[in-house]
């Protein structure tokens, strides 16, 4: 038996054996991403649970009531502030590619963290899916490749609070020799921070030529087309969107913007410290901002659950705070960064025009793929050659008839 299907270039015929082969392959890939999912939910109880094995959780939740709500109120509003910041700093990151709405942008941004609480540093492509959909000027390629350039800077504002802190940080009497590796990974995270920014600025200088390079050495080692187009789709958003770099003011603006947004970490850190009443500096609260900051990464969900709590607490305890307050505060730290995001987000995600269907549809591999080869107006014509390829080649396989 044979089915008739639409492609732009015409009708194709796909056999029952065709059709059942997709039908496989799209059910292992789902398989295989709740399988994926699973174990980093176990990972996350594992570390959860090594986080409080050992821990007296009455004395936690003694600790908890006592916190002052109105250093933990304080710290919530200036969080609220802190993602603000974000979204603004997003702007000017996309004012060389495209014009773009601060309320979408807001939206987008404590959707796309409240998906990463839920589901883990997967939900990261949220962020670059979503906005298109509620900004139709800006396409997921742009998006994504300025997220990426706000790593760059997010990874630069770390490094520079931490290893500057370093520099005059007291470490507690008996600590001197653990805060010597502590110290050689501020300045490494520092170095790497100078790194980025001469490949980046190298990049911005030659990005012609780089791209050129690249398409001509996928070509050699015989890439497939697809993912050509999508490499060479991002690279040269990569290039529009390092544009900034061009203007020396541009640079200062976002890196002004930048230092807001991490002082809008820091100073609700230090609050949360003084909530429970800990004896510690706002130097102290940045030492621990690079501990909360750098454990976030785990990608498990709940917002890196577990090593977030685990990585807190492990740097209260180095500046000779009991286990049960810094359990308690690492506890009370991680609800404070991601609440007003899980809020807000939330609420935009139920009260936006965008169907859940719609949505899923979007975040599918082959949907989000297509939207992202669909921008590079520098590289269209190419594209558009690459894609008609790749649709005669699948053309011909799905219509080869059973044997």
């Amino acid at each position: 038996m044979q089915y008739l299907f639409c492609l732009p270039s015409g009708k194709v015929k796909i056999t029952v054996s065709s059709a059942k082969y997709i039908l496989a392959a799209n059910g292992r890939e789902t398989l295989r991403k709740y399988i994926k999912f699973i174990l980093l939910f176990l990972f996350a109880a594992f570390l959860l649970w090594f986080f409080g094995r050992n821990l007296d959780w009455q004395l936690v939740g003694q600790s908890l009531r006592r916190a002052n709500p109105y250093y933990l109120a304080a710290a919530v509003a200036i969080i609220c502030i802190g993602y603000l910041l974000r979204a603004i700093r997003w702007k000017v990151l996309l004012e060389p590619i495209t014009e773009s709405s601060l309320k979408e942008l807001f939206a987008t941004t404590t959707v796309g963290f409240a998906a990463i609480f839920l589901i883990g540093r997967a939900g990261e492509i949220v962020r670059p899916m979503w906005l298109p959909m509620r900004d139709p000027r800006i396409r997921p390629s742009a998006a994504l490749v300025t997220l990426g350039v706000e790593r760059i800077f997010d990874l630069a504002a770390l490094a520079s609070f931490f290893a500057i802190n370093l520099l005059w940080f007291n470490p507690p009497a008996g600590r001197e020799n653990e805060f010597g590796y502590i110290k050689l990974a501020g300045y490494v995270m520092l170095a790497g921070m100078f790194a980025g920014f001469f490949v980046l600025f190298i990049y911005q200088r030659r990005s012609k030529k780089i791209i050129e390079w690249t398409a001509r050495v996928l070509d050699r080692i015989r890439v497939p087309e697809r993912i050509k187009r999508i490499v060479l789709s991002i690279l040269g958003q990569l290039a529009k969107a390092l544009g900034i770099l061009r203007d020396w003011r541009e640079i200062v603006k976002v890196s002004i913007w930048t230092m807001a947004l991490w002082l809008a970490i820091a100073i609700p850190t230090w609050l949360v410290l003084l909530a429970f009443d800990l004896p510690l500096s706002f130097g102290d609260a940045l030492f621990i901002m690079g501990f909360a900051t750098v454990s976030s990464v785990v990608p498990t969900p709940g917002g890196a659950a577990g090593a977030f709590h685990a990585a807190t607490a492990g740097g209260l305890i180095f500046l000779n705070v009991t286990q049960e307050n810094a359990a308690a505060t690492a506890i009370a730290m991680h609800l404070i960064y991601f609440a007003p995001a899980i809020v807000f987000g939330l609420f935009y995600f139920f009260h936006g025009d965008i169907s859940l269907e719609r949505f899923k549809s979007l975040l599918s591999g082959d949907n989000a793929v297509e939207e992202i080869e669909s921008e590079a107006p520098e590289f269209k014509s190419e594209v558009q050659s690459l894609k008609s390829k790749v649709e005669t080649s699948v053309s011909d396989r799905i219509s080869t008839p059973d044997s």
